[in-house]
C-alpha cells in the first residue's frame, strides 16, 4: 500500500503523518491488518529494536475518589466492588514494588486515587520513593497522583521521582462527556508542570469509550504536541457499577489499528500497552509487541492482569527481549530534547487537530458478545494479604 510505505518513510524520519493518513490507518480492512502491523513494526524497531520495557503498578490508595471520571472504577458513586483502602505505608509500598522489580520491571508506577495530592500526600509519596530506591536504586519511579499544585512536581523530583503520569484520556472536544469535575485544560496543565520540574512526562489515552476515529486521532495528535516521553494506550475495562459498563466497542483488530496509528504519529516515543489488553486483545497480544515497546507487568490498579510469568513467556515467544536497567529506553536524540516526538518545531494545521476540524466518524460497536468473563477485580497484591502478581 502506498499509504503504509509513506507512513514508514515518515516514521523513520520522525515526521508526523497527516491527519488524513492517521484516519486512514484506523479505516484499513482486516485483510490489510497484518500489513499495517508490519509497517508500524518497522518504525518501532528503528527506534527501540526488539526491546520491551516492563512497568509495574502499585496502587497506593484505592477507591473513594471525589472525581466523576466515567471510565474509572474508583470514581465518585462507583458501585464496582473493588478493593478500597487508604494510603499504604512506605514499607508496604516498597515491598509491593520489590515484587515487580524481581519480575523484571524497570519502572515502578506509584498511583493514588483522588483529585490531586495535598502537601502531606506529597510527603507520604516522597517517603515511599525514598524507601523504594533504598532497596532498588536503579529502578525508575513514576508518580501518578492527579492534578498538581504549585511546587509539588519539584518536591517529587527532589525526592527521587523520575517521571509523572497524567493521561489526557480522550479528545478535548469530547472530554466534558467523560468527566465534569475537572477539565481537559487541567490535565494539560499538570503534564506541563511535571515537564517544567524536570520530570519525564507520561501521558496517554483510553480507547473504547464510544469515541470516533476522529476523536482518537485528535487525542494522539494532542499528545504529540504535548511531547511526553511515554504514551500509555489503555483500552477501556468496562467495570460493572460504572457509567461505561456497557461500552464494549473494541475488537482485537481495532486495538491493533489504534496502536499502529499511535506509533505512526509518535514514532520515537515509548508507546506503552496498558490497561485492558487482556480483555480486548486477548490472543492477539503478541502482535501488539510489534507496535509498542513497553507494557505493564502483572495486575493493574483495580483489575487483575495476565500472570506475570505469562507476560514474560509471551515476550520471549514473540522474539522480543526484556529491556534491562542498564539500557536507556529513549533514542539518543530524544534524551537530548529536540521537539515534539523528537521531530519538527513547526506544526501544520493538520497536526493541531481541533475537534471542530474532525472528520465525522461513528464509533465501532459491532464487536460480537462482550467478554465480561475477562474483567476480574484485583484481589491480591497491594491492600491485601495475598502475594502480588509479578
Amino acid at each position: 500500500m502506498d499509504l503504509l510505505n509513506t507512513l514508514v518513510e515518515k516514521g523513520l524520519r520522525r515526521e508526523p503523518p497527516t491527519r488524513e493518513e492517521a484516519l486512514a490507518v484506523l479505516a484499513t480492512s482486516d485483510d490489510e491488518l497484518l500489513d499495517v502491523v508490519a509497517a508500524a513494526g518497522k518504525v518501532r524497531r528503528q527506534w527501540f529494536g526488539r526491546r520491551v520495557k516492563l512497568n509495574y503498578l502499585v496502587n497506593l490508595k484505592s477507591g473513594l475518589c471525589p472525581e466523576d471520571c466515567s471510565y474509572c472504577s474508583q470514581r465518585l458513586g462507583s458501585k464496582a466492588e473493588i478493593l478500597k483502602y487508604t494510603w499504604l505505608k512506605p514499607d508496604e509500598a516498597s515491598k509491593a514494588a520489590a515484587a515487580g522489580v524481581a519480575g523484571g520491571a524497570k519502572r515502578v508506577c506509584l498511583v493514588a486515587s483522588g483529585r490531586g495530592p495535598t502537601d502531606r500526600d506529597v510527603d507520604r509519596v516522597s517517603q515511599t520513593i525514598e524507601a523504594i530506591k533504598e532497596q532498588n536504586e536503579d529502578v525508575e519511579i513514576c508518580a501518578c497522583l492527579g492534578l498538581l499544585s504549585d511546587g509539588q512536581a519539584e518536591r517529587l523530583r527532589a525526592a527521587g521521582a523520575d517521571a509523572y503520569n497524567h493521561n489526557l484520556n480522550t479528545s478535548e472536544g469530547t472530554y466534558g462527556d467523560i468527566t465534569t469535575t475537572h477539565t481537559y485544560a487541567d490535565r494539560v496543565d499538570t503534564v506541563q508542570r511535571a515537564q517544567t520540574a524536570g520530570l519525564s512526562a507520561c501521558s496517554g489515552l483510553i480507547a473504547g469509550m464510544g469515541e470516533s476515529d476522529a476523536d482518537l486521532v485528535d487525542v494522539v495528535f494532542s499528545l504529540r504536541a504535548l511531547d511526553p516521553d511515554s504514551v500509555p494506550v489503555n483500552f477501556l475495562i468496562p467495570f460493572e457499577g460504572t457509567p461505561l459498563a456497557k461500552e464494549w466497542n473494541l475488537t482485537p483488530q481495532r486495538c491493533l489499528r489504534i496502536l499502529a496509528m499511535t506509533r505512526f504519529v509518535c514514532p520515537d516515543v515509548e508507546v506503552r500497552l496498558a490497561g485492558g489488553r487482556e480483555v480486548h486483545l486477548r490472543s492477539m497480544q503478541p502482535l501488539a509487541l510489534h507496535l509498542v515497546n513497553s507494557i505493564f507487568l502483572g495486575d493493574y490498579l483495580t483489575s487483575e492482569g495476565q500472570e506475570g510469568k505469562a507476560d514474560l513467556e509471551m515476550i520471549a515467544d514473540a522474539g522480543f527481549e526484556v529491556e534491562g536497567a542498564d539500557t536507556t529506553t529513549l533514542p539518543e536524540h530524544r534524551r537530548d530534547g529536540c521537539g515534539p516526538c523528537g521531530g519538527d518545531a513547526s506544526r501544520t494545521s493538520a497536526e493541531t487537530t481541533p475537534a471542530e476540524q474532525a472528520d465525522p466518524a461513528d464509533p465501532v460497536t459491532d464487536t460480537g458478545a462482550p467478554r465480561t468473563d475477562l474483567v476480574a477485580v484485583r484481589r491480591r497484591g497491594a491492600g491485601t494479604d495475598l502475594a502480588p502478581n509479578a
